[in-house]
């Protein structure tokens, strides 16, 4: 996930208030997160150890979800949406109108 920074304090409060319980979790969300810069064109230099830990490659898919960004592997992404789109669309959306 990528945050912008106002959005990445709202979580990254979130995620450490949580009980002790989740304290591996919360390591995980927080013990990985790292800042990234935009080179001189503008582009969003993941580092190697990110792209290893999330499966990247080389062509990935850039989703906006509203308060922050996904970032997947281009090849993932098209697997599970694939594997979403072959069962049911969760009962949320059953009074939910377009």
């Amino acid at each position: 996930m990528i945050f912008p920074r106002p959005a990445w304090e709202g979580f990254r409060a979130r995620i450490a208030a949580l009980p002790m319980q989740a304290q591996w979790w919360k390591r995980i969300f927080l013990g990985n997160a790292s800042d990234v810069e935009m080179d001189g064109t503008s582009r969003v230099l993941i580092s190697p150890e990110l792209r290893t830990a999330s499966g990247i490659e080389k062509d990935v898919m850039l989703l906006g979800m509203g308060s922050y960004f996904e970032l997947w592997d281009a090849g993932a992404y098209a697997a599970q949406e694939a594997q979403a789109m072959k069962g049911d669309m969760p009962d949320v959306f059953k009074d939910f109108s377009f």
